[in-house]
């Protein structure tokens, strides 16, 4: 698959690149990649990535890491403000960034960051205070810490079909023996494979299948108590635990502040 000129930065002879973008609620970015690897903040709105090896899903004020090369699918819940850093793969590599997708935490001097470097020319001047501030962005969003918010999918093909299933319509309610029938499995050689493939238990992968769920909507104004029912947590007051433990507030106060 060839990248596609999403961005019009692919030759420009800077290490990297901001720029922002304004996107409707409810568009959708077929399979592309890119040269460059893609920082995705998410000032306003809810961006959800899929991949072939896994679905991550981006709350307002954090951000996603595209690898250069990787072929990507994005919807937007929005709308959607997204400042895009672009980042040469040679600087990427340097600056020690995985080489596969992760949703990030984005720190308030990140944030200020962005906000500074989306007003620069592409060829900003790489000596002073423009350079400098480019450096540091560099160096911040190598240090941001990641965030599971994402479903690793297995390459094993009967694994592959009930997680994508279940994505489809996630459940904390599906239990494992319902799931190992599904895939035509005895459960325990359905969970040893499981983990095998995926690198976490089915128990641990339902969470965070249902987590993303719960974002996607939660960004798109559905309440909370709503939300948690529907996803089969045993209280809103349970959901509002797991929410908190990933992005650090409950979700009410999370989205209100990302509203304002």
């Amino acid at each position: 698959m060839q990248p596609i000129a999403i961005d019009p930065y692919d030759n420009t002879p800077r290490d990297v690149v901001v720029s922002a973008i304004d996107y409707p609620d409810g568009l959708y970015f077929a399979e592309h990649q890119h040269r460059r690897g893609q920082f995705a903040y998410a000032a306003t709105g809810v961006i959800s990535v899929f991949t072939a090896q896994g679905n991550w899903v981006v709350p307002p004020q954090r951000a996603i890491w595209v690898p250069a090369g990787v072929t990507h699918a994005m919807h937007m819940s929005g709308p959607v403000t997204m400042l895009n850093t672009y980042v040469r793969a040679r600087a990427a590599k340097r600056l020690g960034l995985p080489e596969q997708c992760q949703v990030r935490e984005v720190s308030e001097l990140l944030r200020q960051l962005l906000l500074r470097a989306m007003h620069l020319p592409a060829l900003y001047a790489r000596d002073g205070v423009q350079g400098q501030l480019m450096n540091l962005l560099l160096h911040e969003v190598a240090s941001m810490p990641a965030l599971t918010l994402n479903a690793p999918l297995p390459n094993e093909p009967r694994l592959a079909r009930v997680c994508r299933e279940l994505l489809e319509q996630p459940s904390l309610e599906l239990g494992i023996d319902a799931i190992a029938e599904r895939a035509a499995m005895s459960r325990r050689t359905f969970t040893r494979l499981f983990r095998q493939h995926t690198g976490i238990s089915f128990v641990e992968w339902r969470q965070q299948a249902c987590l993303l769920a719960a974002v996607v909507r939660l960004g798109q104004g559905e309440a909370v108590t709503r939300v948690a029912s529907d996803l089969g947590y045993s209280s809103p007051s349970a959901f509002s635990s797991v929410f908190r433990k990933v992005l650090g507030e409950a979700p009410s106060r999370y989205f209100a502040r990302a509203r304002v």
